[in-house]
């Protein structure tokens, strides 16, 4: 996948979350696990730019470290919003599956560079 298909993406599941973190309940509860699951989907993308802007294969490993980080916290987040039923899974399902697979890009990705020496 190149840089700018996965800026893409990072953007786009922020701007999905966004979305459902504003249509949750009017609870105390949405309100919390609303802000944490904003904090991390996110973070998804701002992260994902850091990482076009590595300086090195280690700092390369690191920031993509957080993008796999937030990717399954943001998963974590809309599970439990789920599980509480504070949101729909009809619509936190396609970003649960899109924080799943942006935590498989960035698994994959740094054992690639891991491997290689090198980005992937």
């Amino acid at each position: 996948m190149d840089n700018q298909n996965l800026k893409r993406r990072t953007r786009q599941f922020a701007q999905y979350v966004i979305k459902l973190v504003e249509s949750l309940p009017k609870d105390e509860t949405s309100r919390i696990l609303g802000r944490q699951l904003l904090r991390a989907g996110t973070s998804v993308g701002a992260n994902y730019r850091a990482v076009c802007r590595a300086k090195s294969t280690a700092d390369f490993i690191s920031k993509f470290g957080t993008v796999e980080e937030e990717a399954d916290e943001s998963g974590f987040w809309l599970e439990l919003l789920v599980d509480a039923g504070k949101a729909s899974p009809g619509s936190a399902a396609p970003l649960i599956t899109e924080a799943s697979e942006l935590t498989a890009i960035a698994v994959s990705s740094i054992r690639t560079a891991r491997r290689s020496g090198g980005r992937s």
